[in-house]
């Protein structure tokens, strides 16, 4: 098949939807299909890619690479890149990897148009069942890939620090719960043994967060490494036995805990939006926004080592669905079996 991956945002960017396209389309080159990318991002980077990437392209280049496809496949619905399949009778496919709505779950024009546009696609694909069930009910669920190759156990190091965060730091992401609930574990320890949360990232509350630390007397405990990327992430993460994901915002999937999980990590995440099915059976759940339910796990997962194995062991089963082999064949069945809708195709 000659399949038109478009994607608002693809490498070097760094991000989700961007690392999903990435991996999707990598895997549908080794398949054997015939791939091409649009996306607006502008640099290139230096890595190079089997298959045809336009970026930032014209109106002409837009139809040009529709009319090339058999299939265009929509990595979130982005307007602006696939309007042209309006023209063209295609497979049209649009993949939701996150919600379609306002922060206070209000729909603006803009998210009415998204709507209006699913209704004309092919099929859609859902991230998680949360995702289908609040934004498109009749989408199939495919979870996303994670980057099996780069995130993986490291035999030789030694899991000296106990806890771990990785993410921006922003209030969406919690970091600060995850201090706040650190210290409440740090005051209900009986036993005088140091425990330790990592921080990883970078963002805007970083000097809030630093200020917090410091109140709760908590400098010597909690460590801020700041942005860490590729083998130097995965040592971290290695070197650590579970990792927090305090999300205030509902996460539509949580590839972070996938990646976590892959390095070793006994994830402990909020109950809100897909985190829990990325987990599966494999790691802790607690009340979302409730430091008090977050350190009641982490005190539970500290005082019991055959949970803490129990866990470990069946992240690897599990991790298996997300393989990104494993996702894009399921991608392509999907697509395989999918028919141009009538209203489409009428003359």
């Amino acid at each position: 098949m000659k399949i038109l991956l478009i994607t608002h945002f693809f490498y070097p960017n760094i991000g989700g939807i961007e690392i999903n396209s990435e991996l999707l389309a990598s895997e549908f080159d080794k398949a054997g299909e015939e791939i091409r990318v649009i996306t607006w991002t502008k640099e290139k980077g230096d890595k190079t890619f089997p298959y045809l990437i336009v970026r930032n392209p014209s109106v002409i280049e837009l139809f040009r690479h529709h009319q090339w496809a058999d299939v265009i496949l929509e990595n979130n619905p982005s307007l602006r890149l696939s309007w042209p399949s309006i023209i063209f009778k295609k497979k049209h496919v649009i993949a939701l990897c996150t919600w379609i709505h306002r922060i206070d779950g209000s729909l603006s024009w803009q998210d009415k148009l998204k709507f209006l546009w699913l209704k004309r696609a092919s099929v859609v694909i859902a991230v998680s069942d949360e995702v289908r069930k609040l934004t498109w009910a009749p989408a199939i669920v495919i979870g996303n890939p994670y980057r099996n190759l780069l995130f993986r156990t490291l035999p030789d190091t030694a899991r000296q620090f106990e806890f771990v965060f990785l993410g921006r730091l922003v209030s969406d992401k919690g970091a600060d719960i995850a201090v706040n609930a650190f210290s409440k574990l740090i005051k209900a320890q009986t036993e005088l043994k140091s425990f330790f949360l990592t921080i990883i990232g970078d963002g805007p509350d970083r000097e809030l967060l630093e200020q917090t630390i410091a109140s709760l007397n908590l400098v010597k405990n909690v460590r801020l490494v700041g942005m860490l990327t590729g083998e130097a992430l995965v040592n971290c993460l290695n070197q650590h036995r579970f990792m927090l994901i305090p999300s205030r915002w509902k996460e539509p999937f949580g590839n972070v805990a996938l990646e976590g999980m892959a390095c070793g990590c006994v994830p402990i995440v909020a109950d809100g939006g897909g985190l829990p099915a990325a987990i599966g059976d494999a790691g802790l759940v607690f009340k979302r926004g409730d430091e008090e339910s977050l350190a009641s796990c982490m005190i539970q997962i500290l005082n019991d080592a055959d949970l803490e194995d129990k866990l470990r062991g069946l992240a690897k089963r599990h991790l298996q669905t997300y393989e990104p082999t494993i996702v894009a064949n399921s991608y392509l069945r999907v697509i395989r079996a999918t028919t141009i809708k009538q209203s489409d195709s009428k003359e």
